[in-house]
């Protein structure tokens, strides 16, 4: 299963009013494994950047002059994300300015069929308690110690993390199906998995005889062969 771990960094809190979408970033998982596979844009807005969106991001207008425009970047992060889930914090607000931005120049907006909101896991998991990003790096040790400010690819690594904690802690060790890298390039004969061949047990006659006078020995009234469960009768 491939997912896709997203986050956004913005002028301001509502596209409809016209804030714009500066920087996406975004991890691939597999089998809930990062594959290393990422993708990262800082964007030019076409726009000025309030000063308390500065603050929480860091971004002025005059360091992102000359940077692509979404629309040029936006056929990269759509085949990125393919037809993965996108697992994203506060889901609902990252999808609402990609809906926008895509909307703008021309593409579809993005299924919301798609949308894994991770803020809502961890509501219904730890429910009355602070859900921020940096509250659930606290609470599942994730460490976020270098997070100074929002940082849409940083953010996107910790979210990824969490997110893997709030789905049960899964290991990287511990999936073999890790190594398969759905982007990127193909891997080679050493990096490909074996093929196996399936090799069916098939009992005997003679063994299952034995099994079957083994069951009328041992349980009495056996559950599988009484109706509905019990294979109909030999028309023989």
């Amino acid at each position: 299963m491939r997912q896709v771990v997203l986050d956004t960094e913005t002028t301001g809190l509502d596209p409809a009013s016209g804030d714009r979408v500066i920087e996406v970033a975004a991890i691939e998982l597999f089998n809930f494994v990062p594959t290393g596979g990422t993708f990262h844009k800082v964007i030019d807005p076409e726009r000025d950047i309030p000063e308390e969106a500065t603050r929480v991001h860091g971004f002025t207008a005059e360091m992102l002059r000359g940077k692509p425009l979404f629309a040029d970047i936006a056929e990269e992060l759509l085949a990125f994300l393919g037809e993965s889930e996108i697992v994203a914090h506060n889901a609902p607000f990252d999808f609402g300015f990609l809906d926008a931005e895509f909307v703008r120049c021309g593409r579809p907006k993005l299924d919301r069929a798609r949308m894994v909101d991770s803020l809502d896991i961890a509501k219904r998991r730890y429910p009355g308690l602070p859900n921020s990003l940096d509250a659930l790096c606290r609470r599942l040790a994730v460490d976020n110690s270098m997070r100074t400010s929002h940082n849409a690819l940083l953010d996107v690594k910790l979210l990824a993390e969490v997110f893997l904690q709030l789905m049960g802690g899964k290991q990287p060790g511990l999936d073999l199906a890790a190594s398969v890298r759905r982007s990127g390039p193909a891997l080679t004969a050493e990096e490909a998995p074996i093929a196996r061949t399936p090799r069916p047990i098939i009992p005997s006659e003679a063994e299952l005889a034995a099994h079957a006078a083994f069951v009328a020995k041992k349980l009495k009234d056996a559950l599988w062969l009484q109706p509905p469960f019990a294979p109909p009768a030999d028309p023989a």
